[in-house]
This record gives C-alpha cells, sequence and structure tokens, in this order.
C-alpha cells in the first residue's frame, strides 16, 4: 500500500517559549509496526497526544489513510477516525469488572437495558482470541496484576478493529511473560494487517517486534530505520546524539 495509514507531515508544537516537536514526520504502513523511540522529553508522548487530539499542532498536517484529521477534533472522536489508543495509564475504571472496561464507548443494550449477557460474551471472544485466560470477566480490574491491566487495556483497543492502533509504553513496568505476550499480540495484530505505532523505550521489544524504528530527539525525526538495517548500537546513538543521521558512525 503506498499511502501510509498514518501520517505526519512538518508537525511542529510549542508549549509557551518550549518547542516540544519541530518539522516532526512519520510515516507508518498497513501491516506495519513501527516504534517510536527517543529519550525523556524528545517529544514521543506530545506526538502522540497530536495525534490523539489531546494537544493541537501549531503547524503540520495529520492524515489518516490519506485523509487529512480535522485540526480541532477530540479524543472521544478517535474511533470515527479509525484510531485506537492504548495510553501509558491505560485510562481502565478500576472499579468496574473486566466485561464493562472492555465495552466502554459502546456497552451493549437490549429493549432499553444494559445487556449484560452479550456483554460478558463479547468480553470472552475478544479475550479468546488474544489467547488471555480470564477466570471470569465479572472481576474488577482494580484486582488484577498491572501487566493483566494493560492486557485488558490492549484488548479494549483491539475489540474496536481499528485500522490504526497507538500504543503508549505498552510494556512498562511488565515482567518477561507479560512482554512476551504483549509482543504476541503485536505480532498477531500486524499479520492481520493492522498498523501499530508503538511509543516504547523497551529497545529489545522493538527489535523484536518492529518493522521500521523513528528516532525522536529534542523534538525532531532524526532518523527512520527499517529494524533489519539498523542495530541497536546505532539507534542507542541516535537518541543520545552520538551518531549523527548522515554519518552512520560515532560523532
Amino acid at each position: 500500500m503506498n499511502v501510509p495509514v498514518l501520517n505526519l507531515r512538518g508537525i511542529t508544537k510549542s508549549f509557551g517559549s518550549v518547542s516540544a516537536l519541530e518539522s516532526f514526520n512519520l510515516a507508518a504502513y498497513e501491516g506495519e509496526v513501527h516504534a517510536l523511540v527517543g529519550d525523556n522529553g524528545a517529544g514521543k508522548s506530545t506526538a502522540i497526544k497530536i495525534i490523539t487530539g489531546l494537544h493541537q499542532a501549531d503547524e503540520g498536517v495529520v492524515e489518516v489513510l490519506g485523509s487529512p484529521l480535522p485540526h480541532r477534533r477530540s479524543p472521544a472522536s478517535l474511533s470515527e477516525h479509525g484510531i485506537s489508543v492504548v495510553y501509558q495509564d491505560l485510562a481502565l475504571v478500576e472499579c468496574l469488572d473486566i466485561a464493562t472496561n472492555l465495552s466502554l464507548g459502546g456497552l451493549p443494550r437490549r429493549f432499553g437495558m444494559l445487556d449484560r449477557r452479550r456483554m460478558h460474551k463479547d468480553a470472552q471472544t475478544v479475550l479468546g482470541d488474544l489467547k488471555v485466560r480470564v477466570t471470569d470477566v465479572s472481576t474488577a480490574v482494580g484486582l488484577l496484576s498491572g501487566g493483566q491491566r494493560q492486557i485488558i487495556a490492549i484488548a479494549r483497543a483491539v475489540r474496536l478493529n481499528k485500522p490504526l492502533l497507538l500504543l503508549d509504553e505498552p510494556t512498562a513496568a511488565l515482567g518477561v511473560q507479560e512482554t512476551a505476550h504483549v509482543g504476541e499480540i503485536v505480532d498477531q495484530l500486524k499479520a492481520d494487517g493492522k498498523t501499530i505505532v508503538c511509543i516504547s523505550h523497551d529497545l529489545e521489544f522493538v527489535f523484536q517486534h518492529a518493522d521500521r524504528i523513528s528516532v525522536l530527539r529534542l523534538g525532531r525525526t532524526v532518523a527512520s530505520r527499517r529494524t533489519e538495517d539498523t542495530t541497536r548500537a546505532e539507534i542507542v546513538g541516535l537518541i543520545t546524539g552520538a551518531i549523527r543521521p548522515d554519518e552512520g558512525a560515532v560523532a
């Protein structure tokens, strides 16, 4: 597919006198995992917030499937534009059960009443498809481990079945087994033709699952590499500034 599923061109964003992004570019294609990496303060979270409408860019264009997104849009309209997102804080309601959390934003109703049977069945189906083992979807999310909550948040985004999925630090604070499970889900989504844009500090996860890596440094895209054509040493060097993008060698 020649048209990127997600295309950011010339995105600039400042907060007062502080420049968070300057001429930021990113293109992610169908069936691709595109990792966005960079040090703290590089602008990664600002980029995600601009895509989702939490922030408006000062300049630049955000396109999904070739169509520009409205400059002023709300996070609530993401689904209409073909985007689902898992924020770093997960945005789960801990006092509600798993099934309800998975259906938030689209609770099934029958005769004007909440259809709990269908809600539970839908939850079991999506969790089963993702090979997530949950004893009871009536369990309150607040009783789950951090890794289990992360999986539930990803499952909720997957349930929306949108072409573009944004993941903000999906393996932060996860154990080895839980991280591997997230990786399996990402690989499955890629095989299904979804486009995943993933912010991550976990370079091991990135090199195992990403097809392309874009490096942000001080608000600028300093390089974009196919994973198979780069090394961890080069990516670390680009993140820290020890390697300049036009050199490919230690400065």
